[in-house]
């Protein structure tokens, strides 16, 4: 039985930048991610910076992985090619279930922005433990694209035929059954 969500409901997210040498004071990329979903109703659970190691993202991503009150953990950095961009490695193997046309999506999307140059991007999403994982790259221009040509909608209950967020939020009193 589909049910349609008439009302925003908030998710809560964490935000984590994967990189070597950004700080609080010059991390743009989790700053916009972390503006953008709470200027569209969301709530920010928690942000941090973690350096290129495969197991400090492993360990970071678990702990948010394993607690039910975050529904999404967007990550920014570490999936282009250079020898440091380890994040699909460290991020592949906790999940459950790849949601494959999420990174097919962001490259065609960014492909009208930055041409060719799209196919460096390691992009992908997926679930684990019923927490949607996404995976975008480091540059604020491409959390851009992916916010507001995908996420922003993927991660509101009343946008249809479908979306991330009915993946993982109970049927409540919001919603209605399609007649």
């Amino acid at each position: 039985m589909k049910h349609i969500y008439e009302e925003f409901l908030a998710l809560n997210f964490a935000v984590l930048t994967v990189s070597d040498t950004r700080t609080e004071a010059t991390d743009r990329s989790g700053q916009f991610l972390a503006d953008k979903l709470q200027a569209a109703g969301h709530k920010l659970a928690e942000r941090c910076i973690v350096m290129d190691d495969v197991y400090l993202i492993r360990a970071r991503l678990s702990t948010w992985i394993a607690d039910s009150n975050i529904h999404t953990v967007l990550i920014t950095g570490g999936t282009g090619l250079s020898r440091r961009d380890i994040t699909p490695e460290a991020v592949m193997p906790l999940l459950d279930t790849r949601i494959d046309g999420f990174g097919e999506l962001f490259r065609s999307v960014s492909q009208i922005e930055i041409g060719a140059s799209t196919v460096q991007s390691r992009a992908l999403a997926g679930m684990a433990n019923q927490t949607l994982i996404v995976c975008l790259p480091g540059s604020t221009g491409a959390c851009a694209t992916a916010w507001n040509n995908i996420l922003e909608s993927q991660l509101d209950c009343r946008t249809q035929p479908c979306n991330f967020a009915q993946l993982f939020l109970p049927v409540t009193a919001h919603t209605k059954t399609p007649e």
